[in-house]
């Protein structure tokens, strides 16, 4: 466990494998009810039997600050720059994001193409026009609204852990979500530039459940970014990463074993 302060914040970050050299492989949690843990207890690991790996909680997130402002996408890519540059230098590195992260990290590719070797999205959203207001909703649903979403995104990640970290969890998120501009800088950010994305040279794996509320976007994603490979898990959510682990685990080795490669 370490801490870095960028740009005045103490983000809380954490380097697996004895490797040599810069960071080769980056993993990005997803929004609120997530930190870089989920990683740590799935694929990180068995990934930094080959490659070195950086995780980190956001900003907001986990063990690392929580500032009052300053969630917009634009504000996640500066904090991911800042710790590549530490990390990685100009090596390119290939990034892994869940959901959010899956965002984050197309929006890094977009913003430092040189510095991308590849990109792995799991359940990756992508920020089409009303994805800001859609968020938003989701993050503000109360009472058995709010208990059905849990229920239905988070209820393999949750029962992982124990009841206070749950309680945790969700103490966090509410602070998260109620006493800093996190909805509104959602909602203030503007889409991906999407004749950008079908330039972008990276090669990508898009991982999405069948019965995911957000594959057909999923697809639509893939199908705009030129040189993408898509996978589609039966009988799998949104939440993939803990309902399909292994077979998860098997597909981004077996990708990261080609394009780690090519760099």
């Amino acid at each position: 466990m370490a801490f870095e302060t960028l740009n005045g914040l103490r983000i809380h970050t954490q380097v697996l494998g004895r490797q040599e050299g810069p960071v080769r492989v980056v993993f990005l949690h997803g929004l609120v009810m997530d930190n870089l843990s989920s990683w740590y207890f799935t694929f990180a690991n068995p990934v930094a039997q080959d490659h070195k790996v950086l995780l980190y909680d956001m900003r907001g997130h986990g063990r690392s600050e929580r500032p009052a402002s300053g969630y917009r996408l634009d504000d996640f890519v500066a904090e991911l720059a800042a710790l590549l540059e530490h990390h990685a230098g100009d090596s390119p590195v290939t990034l892994v994001g869940n959901s959010f992260g899956g965002l984050l990290a197309l929006a890094y590719a977009l913003a430092y193409p040189n510095r991308t070797a590849g990109v792995c999205l799991i359940e990756a959203h992508a920020n089409v026009q009303g994805w800001g207001d859609e968020m938003a909703a989701t993050l503000l649903q109360q009472g058995d609204q709010a208990r059905a979403t849990v229920a239905t995104h988070f209820e393999n990640w949750l029962g992982r852990h124990s009841e206070r970290k749950k309680n945790r969890l969700a103490e966090n998120a509410k602070q998260l979500i109620y006493e800093t501009s996190l909805v509104a800088d959602l909602q203030a950010t503007p889409e991906l530039d999407a004749r950008a994305l079908t330039r972008l040279p990276q090669p990508v794996l898009a991982l999405y459940g069948e019965t995911s509320d957000i594959r057909a976007r999923g697809e639509a994603l893939a199908a705009q970014l030129p040189n993408a490979e898509l996978h589609i898990f039966s009988d799998c959510s949104h939440s993939i990463m803990w309902e399909a682990t292994d077979k998860v685990r098997t597909a981004l080795t077996e990708w990261l074993s080609h394009t780690t490669q090519e760099v």
